[in-house]
């Protein structure tokens, strides 16, 4: 366990990974870039077989995390905050409120240039806990000074991105002439959920908790397995659960015409996007359709702009995911080797 400041990866400017003083969990801040601004990302709090996998999604996701501020148009660059928990350990309302003071003690370090918001395993109340041991946390609830749950502007970015996506792949942004599987339906994929029936849209929905099949029904969407989603016979999949989901192994399976959702790290490698291509499958990069929450609480948090000024921002995402499926239309390419190169050059330019 190593308990100072250390450089594991050269492509990051800081990575500390603390012993907390009060849980012992091992605590870590990854900052991969500031060229554009204070680097934002989420706190992760989830169970790893050893604290060095929790290293090594902290590295990988604190530096997707720059290219999406970049692709987002955002000030700011790329970091990442994760608490190893050990498999099976569960904390009880004082343990927990113990490891988020020390993720607020070891952010505070920093002295600003990184600021934490909600991610697996944390929500708007911990950002306030965290708060009580360093200014730069967000996303807080409304009641707290705060921009309130992300989810639902995260939706509306999902939303606008689905109206990108059907004009570049079916000529028309129209989403009631389509038919979408949305597989997940936890606060974000809820929110999507029901945004399409009001686009009255058709609708396949799973989720591994069967639970939520009442909130399918409710949207009038056709209940499946989560295989069966996977592989439903629709024009847009929509991932909105855990990453890793397309791989060699699934692309081949897939039905749909498109791709675009909220769940973040969708292709095990960035291989995979290539077998899409080469399928015909239309993908938007998830750094771009899963912005909105994101973009919405740092214009009100960070920038203090009003919610109306914020929402706009967000829907702005249609305009983003537009220029990077015809770049990738123009030359050839993949989306997300467009939508990496234009996020690069963004950051090159702002360190130049």
């Amino acid at each position: 366990m190593v308990a100072t400041d250390i450089d594991t990866d050269t492509t990051h400017e800081q990575v500390v990974v603390r012993r907390g003083a009060r849980s012992g969990l091992p605590i870590v801040v990854a900052v991969h870039s500031t060229t554009l601004g204070q680097a934002i990302g989420g706190c992760r709090l989830a169970h790893y077989p050893h604290w060095r996998d929790g290293l090594d999604d902290a590295l990988r996701l604190s530096a997707a995390m720059s290219d999406k501020c970049a692709l987002a148009g955002l000030p700011h660059g790329g970091g990442k905050t994760v608490v190893a928990l050990p498999l099976g350990m569960t904390l009880d309302g004082a343990s927990r409120r113990a490891v988020l003071h020390d993720v607020g003690d070891v952010i505070a370090g920093l002295g600003g240039t990184y600021a934490t918001g909600p991610d697996v395993g944390t929500g708007p109340d911990d950002m306030v806990t965290i708060a009580e041991r360093t200014p730069y946390a967000f996303c807080r609830p409304v009641g707290a000074g705060g921009s309130g749950d992300s989810s639902e502007h995260t939706a509306v970015g999902v939303l606008a991105a689905l109206h990108a996506l059907c004009a570049e792949r079916f000529g028309s942004s129209d989403l009631s002439t389509r038919r979408f599987a949305v597989l997940g339906l936890g606060r974000v994929g809820g929110h999507v959920l029901r945004m399409l029936a009001g686009a009255r849209a058709t609708l396949v929905a799973s989720d591994v908790d069967d639970s939520r099949r009442t909130l399918a029904g409710a949207a009038g969407a056709a209940w499946a397995s989560p295989q069966d989603c996977l592989t439903a016979d629709v024009d847009v999949l929509v991932p909105a659960a855990l990453g890793g989901l397309l791989t060699p192994r699934t692309v081949p399976k897939l039905r749909c015409a498109a791709i675009a959702g909220p769940a973040n790290n969708q292709l095990d490698t960035p291989a995979t996007a290539d077998l899409l291509h080469q399928r015909g499958i239309l993908w938007a990069p998830d750094i771009i359709v899963s912005a909105g929450g994101i973009i919405h609480a740092t214009a009100v948090e960070l920038h203090h702009e009003t919610p109306t000024q914020a929402t706009v921002r967000v829907r702005g995402i249609a305009d983003t995911l537009t220029d990077i499926l015809r770049t990738a239309r123009a030359t050839g390419s993949t989306p997300a080797d467009a939508a990496r190169s234009h996020a690069r050059h963004r950051i090159r330019s702002g360190r130049h």
